[in-house]
């Protein structure tokens, strides 16, 4: 499986982005998808996840009601759309896929996950 991140940029603070995540294989109804993220100098942490059939979301407290991740599975395509983003946002995102079902509390473990993309740049100007 191979996964392929899109949609970084250079925003301003209270901005918005959409990254884009295209997966090779065809999906399965057991997929995960999730995105993390790495800033410089810190750990990889998670951002949002999504079941591929059925759509359910985790998302971590930090961008609670300003990131939203969602399925296309016509397009094999996973989406983050990042509203009122703010300087502590910035980070390289990456985009990755478990090819199993997680249950709920190792969802934002970057170790559950098989697959990974090449990652995409978020700054978020001051």
């Amino acid at each position: 499986v191979q996964l392929q991140a899109s949609g970084g940029g250079l925003v301003q603070a209270g901005g918005s982005l959409r990254l884009s995540c295209a997966a090779s294989a065809r999906s399965s109804s057991s997929y995960v998808m999730g995105w993390f993220r790495q800033a410089p100098g810190k750990e990889r942490e998670f951002v949002a996840t999504i079941r591929w059939r059925g759509g359910s979301t985790a998302y971590a407290d930090s961008v609670k009601g300003r990131f939203t991740i969602s399925v296309d599975n016509a397009k094999n395509t996973v989406y983050l759309q990042m509203n009122s983003l703010k300087p502590e946002d910035t980070a390289v995102y990456y985009c990755a896929l478990a090819s199993r079902y997680l249950i709920l509390s190792v969802l934002s473990r970057s170790s559950e996950y098989d697959y990974w993309g090449q990652g995409t740049q978020v700054t978020v100007s001051s």
